[in-house]
């Protein structure tokens, strides 16, 4: 797996990013503010589902920026080709390089990556050989803090009970 650092300059991918930065900074910022403070301060809930919020918010993040930066495969200029491997090669016919049998090209970043499974405009690179996995923890930690985030709503709504002071 490379650990080399991979910047894309794509625009619509970097609009994506700061969406979902965006984003993350709101809940990270509007969600305790209106419920999780209240509320631990009036005794509802305890210090710990504060703390798991803020966990699970800063995985979320910097999942983000390790799948965003993480070199998804991308194949060298002159490939090392061994001998007993030439016929599982094959020509690319858009950058002229040559390239295993599973790589594909991607239009956006302008190079091969091994194992390519789509470009996402999300985290503005290739999910790739390399960075496949922590696209996928990416997945986890969004879902894990888009259902905490759901279900500290519907507690707000329906199971917590009503402030006492109001939280301007």
């Amino acid at each position: 797996m490379g650990q080399r650092i991979h910047f894309v300059v794509d625009p619509q991918g970097w609009c994506c990013m700061g969406l979902i930065v965006f984003v993350w900074l709101y809940n990270t910022v509007f969600i305790p503010k209106v419920i999780l403070f209240p509320h631990y301060e009036e005794g509802n809930i305890s210090v710990v589902a504060v703390l798991c919020y803020y966990f699970c918010s800063l995985f979320c993040i910097a999942s983000l920026f390790r799948a965003s930066v993480a070199d998804p495969g991308k194949l060298p200029e002159n490939p090392k080709i061994p001998i007993t491997e030439r016929e599982h090669w094959e020509l690319c016919n858009k950058c002229n390089m040559m390239r295993p049998k599973r790589s594909h090209h991607c239009s956006r970043c302008g190079h091969c990556v091994r194992r390519m499974d789509h470009h996402c405009p999300w985290i503005n690179n290739c999910v790739g050989e390399d960075n496949h996995w922590l696209f996928l923890q990416l997945c986890f930690y969004t879902q894990i803090l888009s259902s905490y985030t759901l279900i500290l709503d519907f507690c707000h709504y329906y199971y917590f009970l009503p402030l006492k002071k109001k939280n301007w």
